[in-house]
């Protein structure tokens, strides 16, 4: 069986509400080995990391603060997030980035957060997990001043253009790729993107309960989870005409190596 990563579930969602035990172990049989929860505010990261703690080996988790919730920041955030990055199963700062998409945050709030988790990921010196919106140009302004000291960093649920992927790869980041690649009617530019992106720049996530990949069987349940993983690297196979297990076997190295598990 091939096996993967799934860099980042959303399993503090109420979707998945004590389901955790059945939700892992069907991850487990369609060979995701590897699960990393993420956290998208102090309260959130907190829980996942206390979620991860009680898989150890199978799951971990990432402390940061989703730009949606850049509104929560304050002057306890940072040292919050810092003793949780002493934990060992706490392998990543983030979820962490600007989003003006939705602006669900005002963006001076979602910027000074942003940089503070900069700022946190070089002084822990762990990997980081990063989230861009609708933001391309603020973003790479602000994230190019801390370039040359920042450890490596994945720009998660990647959707944009070719050129925007160009400049992350040639700044030294990785793509993380969902079921949105399989989304032919409001992604099919990222099937030029997934074609472009070496495969050893890729790693692969559900963003579960979102984003359902659009190449499943059709089935009752609308909610994305773990297990459905290899749908995401069955398109990429697909776009790169290469086999799945080239897919699997790439993705699960270059994560594990990324995030030093």
């Amino acid at each position: 069986m091939n096996t993967y990563i799934d860099i980042g579930i959303n399993l503090t969602n109420k979707q998945f509400h004590k389901e955790h035990d059945e939700i892992i172990n069907r991850a487990l049989g369609h060979g995701v080995e590897q699960m990393i929860l993420t956290g998208t505010s102090v309260k959130g990261s907190k829980e996942a990391a206390g979620i991860a703690e009680e898989y150890p080996d199978i799951l971990f988790s990432t402390a940061g603060i989703h730009p949606h919730d850049a509104k929560s920041f304050n002057q306890e955030s940072i040292s919050e997030l810092k003793k949780l990055l002493r934990q060992d199963q706490v392998i990543s700062v983030g979820e962490c980035g600007l989003d003006f998409d939705r602006d669900f945050s005002p963006r001076p709030v979602q910027e000074k957060c942003y940089k503070a988790q900069l700022e946190l990921a070089i002084e822990v010196n762990k990997p980081l997990f990063l989230h861009e919106r609708s933001a391309f140009r603020r973003f790479n302004e602000i994230t190019d001043t801390y370039l040359s000291e920042l450890p490596e960093a994945v720009v998660h649920c990647f959707t944009g253009t070719l050129g925007e992927a160009k400049i992350y790869l040639d700044k030294g980041y990785y793509l993380g790729f969902t079921g949105a690649i399989s989304d032919e009617k409001r992604f099919k530019h990222l099937e030029e993107v997934i074609r472009y992106v070496p495969l050893d720049r890729i790693m692969i996530e559900t963003d579960a309960p979102f984003l359902l990949p659009k190449n499943m069987p059709r089935i009752q349940n609308r909610r994305n989870e773990p297990s459905f993983l290899p749908y995401v690297a069955q398109t990429i196979a697909h776009l790169k005409k290469i086999s799945i297990s080239e897919v699997a076997d790439e993705t699960t190295e270059t994560a594990r190596n990324f995030f030093r598990l």
